[in-house]
């Protein structure tokens, strides 16, 4: 299974993007992107021009990173959107968007992504009514995700300090049952804006 152990802040720094993978530590003065905005290295503040081919890696890179997932996750990420028909680089969003951990994430009981994968792996999640302790187990429409028993005071704990007040639309979140229901894919207008989805198949199309 794969893990990432090093600094996490290196990455939103590598990516001139907050990621939010340290949870309130993101919102606060202490956030390395907001003191260092500008890439690790001692050469991270020198301007540099990118080639074409630079950018197209770098944006599959950033939302790489953002997912936390490996190279070869993404690239079968990738190749499941292409396969399937319609846009590609919004079915690709939807696909990462369907992981579970992010699911945990978005929902709002958890700081981080990597908080959820933790919870995840120690088993508090379950998927209609079966514990489920893998990340990337891909979530479908009109399945059900609630708190083992044992860990709801916990989760609400988490919950009540998560920076995340409002869960996405095509979810349906009751953090006092500590539930969650994923009612739709996402539209590609409801994700991050900022994604430039388009160079990523420009990457995997050279």
């Amino acid at each position: 299974m794969a893990r990432y152990t090093k600094s996490v802040c290196k990455l939103c720094r590598n990516e001139s993007k907050k990621l939010f993978l340290k949870g309130t530590r993101c919102n606060s003065p202490k956030c390395a992107f907001e003191k260092r905005p500008y890439a690790t290295g001692m050469h991270g503040q020198s301007r540099k021009k990118q080639s074409e081919y630079a950018i197209q890696l770098r944006e599959k890179q950033k939302l790489r990173n953002t997912y936390l997932i490996t190279e070869k996750q993404f690239s079968r990420y990738f190749n499941m959107a292409e396969a399937k028909q319609g846009v590609t680089g919004t079915i690709l969003l939807q696909l990462l968007e369907s992981r579970l951990d992010n699911i945990v994430f978005r929902s709002g009981l958890v700081f981080s992504r990597p908080q959820a994968r933790q919870l995840i792996r120690h088993r508090h999640f379950l998927v209609n009514g079966r514990i489920v302790d893998i990340p990337s187990y891909r979530v479908k429409i009109g399945d059900n995700i609630t708190v083992k028993a044992k860990s709801t005071e916990h989760v609400k704990l988490l919950a009540a300090e998560s920076p995340i007040s409002i869960a996405p639309n095509w979810m349906e979140v009751d953090k006092d049952k500590l539930s969650i229901n994923y009612r739709a894919l996402p539209n590609r207008e409801d994700l991050d804006p900022t994604i430039k989805e388009q160079l990523i198949i420009e990457y995997y199309s050279r």
